[in-house]
């Protein structure tokens, strides 16, 4: 289970890398059914990010991988081409989004935008190493 504290503590420690790195960034954690527990965007974070971070987030839940790894299988002629146009255009498979594990089991994720593909990974992996 992802609580509210949980959710707070990932996001004050993405945020902290989002300003170590510079870039402002929206960013979303869900909880075991890919529902949004918390977000924030912080100040200057591109608005249309908002929406991004969210669905990173139920994104990575949904399949229980993180998007970086995901949009490899997504690519034309892989077995996954076109799994973005599915789930009502809720899939994102830009880098950004991370699972949750506990226990070795995936019970959550936390999804961020507003940077490069690198930065918005590496945010979201601060994120996801605060939670415990």
């Amino acid at each position: 289970m992802v609580t509210l504290k949980d959710a707070k503590a990932i996001i004050e420690a993405a945020e902290k890398k989002a300003e170590a790195i510079g870039q402002p960034m929206n960013i979303a954690v869900a909880d075991s059914g890919g529902n949004l527990v918390a977000h924030v965007r912080m100040d200057n974070a591109w608005l249309g990010s908002i929406d991004i971070s969210i669905k990173k987030a139920f994104t990575s839940r949904a399949f229980d991988i993180s998007t970086k790894d995901l949009a490899a299988y997504c690519q034309p002629g892989k077995d996954f081409y076109g799994l973005n146009t599915s789930n009502d255009g809720k899939i994102m498979i830009f880098a950004g989004g991370v699972p949750l594990k506990r226990d070795g089991k995936v019970v959550g994720a936390v999804g961020v935008s507003g940077g490069s593909g690198e930065q918005d990974h590496a945010v979201a992996e601060a994120g996801a190493a605060a939670f415990k």
